[in-house]
C-alpha cells in the first residue's frame, strides 16, 4: 500500500544485528518478536490472543489493569483488541492507532516461516513485520518507555490495537470502537498508517510523506432488466448489450480534478522535484483545473490521477441465466474511491449522467461510506511531524500527501478525530512483500522509525495547542 524509501545513512547502518542494538531496542526486538509470530490471520490466527499479549507487558510496566481494556466483538472471540490508556495531566487525548490482523501467508509458499521473525542480511522478515504490526509494536513500546520514566504526558495517551483492516473478520475494530464505545478512544486527533514518500530511478530519496487524508470506498451496483426470451428470435433490447454501452461510457468519464489543502501542498513540491514536462503541468493545473492539457499530461500516471480526483472502475460483471436464453438481467460492480468530501450523492449523479440510460439502474450498494473532509494540516501534528523529521531524516523534505487507498484512519476521520499516517517507515522500491510473499522491514530502518516516534509522541502529548 505505501512505498516509502531509505535513506543513505540507513541504507549503511542495514547490516545492524542484534549483537550490535542498544539495551532499550533490545527490549523492543523482543515485544516485536513476539507480536509478530503470534498468527493473527482470519483463517486460523487469533487478534485477541495478540491483544493479550501486548496487555501483560503494559501491565508488567505498570499500567493498572482499569487502564487496559481488551475486548471482542459478541460471538467473535478471537476478533479482539486492545484499549491502553495513559493519563495526562491537563485536558485533551491522542490516540495511536495500529490494527495487528495480518494478510493470510502460505508457508509452502514463503521462503521462511510466516510466523517466526528471521533477521537476515539487514532485514527483518515475517508476515506483519511492517504492515502493520511495526506501528503496533513501537506504540507499545513507547507507552511502556514512557511510563517506566515516570513521564507525565500533558494530553491523555491512547493506544488502540484493532483487528479486520485487512479483511476476511466478520468486524472492523476500528470502526467496531467508533460505534460502539466511542469514548474509549475519544481524542483530539489520532496518528496512524498511511504515511508513504518517493525516491528517484537510481534509489536516492525524494522525500517522506505525511498523510493527511485518504479516499474511501463505495460500490455502485449498475442493473438492467429485460423481458427476454428465446435466443433464437434476438429483440432489438438486449440487457447485456445495454450494460456493456453503459460501461464503456463509464470507462470513458472522468471525474473533475479537485484540490485539498493537502494535495495541493502535494503537488506543488512534487513539481518542483520532478521539473520537466509533469512538473510544469502541475503547476498549471493547480493555477487552473481546468486546464485539460496540463491535466492529461499529469493523469498519465495513474497514482497522480487518482490523487486528482474521485475514480470509478468496474471489477465484477454478471449476466444471463441460460446459453440459449435472452438474457433477463445484466449487473455490474463498479468500485468508487471518493476524494475527501466528494459525497455519495454526488458521485452517484455523476455516475448516472455518465451512464446516459434510463434503463440501467445505479444504485450505492452495501454500506453506505462516509466521505468526510482530510483533516487539516495542523501545526501541532503535521508541524512538529516535519520538524523532528528534519532531526531524525536530515536533507530529506515531507510532503504531504492523501492516500488514494483506505486504511481504519476513514472511520476515526468520520468520526470527527483528525487522523494521520505518520512518516519514517523506510521500505524498499518494491514494497517488500507487503501483502505479498516473503514480507521484510529493514532493520536500521524500522529501530530509526522507532527513535522518530518516540520523541514526536511526547512532543505531541505534551504541545497545548489541539487545533
Amino acid at each position: 500500500m505505501r512505498v516509502v524509501f531509505i535513506a543513505a545513512a540507513l541504507l549503511a547502518a542495514s547490516s545492524t544485528s542484534a549483537a550490535e542494538i542498544r539495551p532499550d531496542q533490545t527490549a523492543f526486538r523482543d515485544l516485536y518478536e513476539e507480536l509478530v509470530e503470534t498468527n493473527t490471520t482470519a483463517s486460523s490466527g487469533s487478534c485477541t490472543l495478540a491483544a493479550e499479549r501486548m496487555a501483560t507487558r503494559l501491565k508488567a510496566a505498570g499500567f493498572p489493569a482499569s487502564d487496559l481494556r481488551l475486548f471482542a466483538p459478541d460471538g467473535q472471540p478471537k476478533d479482539g483488541g486492545l484499549v491502553a490508556t495513559f493519563p495526562g495531566t491537563g485536558k485533551g487525548a491522542m490516540l495511536m492507532l495500529a490494527h495487528i490482523d495480518v494478510v493470510e501467508a502460505n508457508r509452502a509458499d514463503w521462503s521462511r516461516d510466516p510466523f517466526t521473525l528471521i533477521e537476515e542480511d539487514g532485514y527483518f522478515y515475517g508476515r506483519g513485520v511492517s504492515d502493520d504490526k511495526a506501528h503496533a509494536a513501537i506504540f507499545t513500546d513507547t507507552l511502556i518507555r514512557l511510563k517506566k520514566s515516570g513521564f507525565k504526558p500533558q494530553r491523555t495517551l491512547k493506544l488502540a490495537l484493532t483487528c479486520g483492516e485487512e479483511g476476511g473478520h466478520k468486524t472492523v475494530g476500528a470502526e467496531w470502537l467508533v460505534k460502539q464505545h466511542p469514548d474509549w478512544i475519544a481524542a483530539d486527533f489520532a496518528i496512524n498508517e498511511g504515511g508513504s514518500g518517493t525516491r528517484d530511478a537510481a534509489g536516492k530519496p525524494l522525500a517522506l510523506s505525511f498523510q493527511a487524508g485518504e479516499k474511501v470506498f463505495q460500490n455502485f451496483t449498475l442493473e438492467t432488466t429485460n423481458p427476454g426470451g428465446h435466443s433464437s428470435r434476438p429483440r432489438p433490447d438486449n440487457a447485456i448489450y445495454s450494460l456493456a454501452a453503459a460501461l464503456t461510457r463509464v470507462g470513458q468519464y472522468r471525474f473533475p480534478v479537485q484540490f485539498s489543502d493537502t494535495t495541493r501542498a502535494y503537488f506543488t513540491q512534487r513539481a518542483r522535484i520532478d521539473g520537466g514536462e509533469a512538473g510544469a503541468a502541475m503547476t498549471r493545473l493547480l493555477a487552473n483545473p481546468q486546464d485539460t492539457a496540463a491535466e492529461a499530461i499529469v493523469a498519465r500516471d495513474p497514482a497522480l490521477n487518482s490523487t486528482l480526483r474521485t475514480t470509478c472502475v468496474a471489477t465484477m460483471v454478471n449476466a444471463g441465466h441460460a446459453e440459449n436464453a435472452l438474457p433477463q438481467r445484466a449487473t455490474a460492480i463498479v468500485n468508487c474511491r471518493m476524494f475527501p468530501g466528494d459525497p455519495i450523492a454526488n458521485v452517484q449523479a455523476q455516475l448516472t449522467r455518465a451512464v446516459a440510460d434510463p434503463t440501467v439502474k445505479v444504485s450505492p450498494s452495501g454500506d453506505i461510506s462516509p466521505t468526510p473532509p482530510p483533516p487539516p494540516l495542523s501545526p501541532l501534528v503535521y508541524g512538529n511531524a516535519r520538524k523532528f523529521a528534519e532531526k531524525h531524516f536530515p536533507g530529506i523534505p515531507m510532503i504531504p500527501t492523501m492516500t488514494t487507498g483506505a486504511t481504519d484512519g476513514r472511520f476515526l476521520n468520520a468520526a470527527g478525530i483528525p487522523t494521520y499516517g505518520m512518516p519514517g517507515a523506510f521500505r524498499s522500491a518494491n514494497g517488500d512483500g507487503t501483502h505479498g510473499l516473503n514480507e521484510r522491514n529493514n532493520v536500521a530502518g524500522l529501530y530509526a522509525e522507532r527513535d522518530y516516534l518516540f520523541d514526536l509522541i511526547q512532543i505531541l502529548s505534551n504541545a497545548k495547542d489541539a487545533k
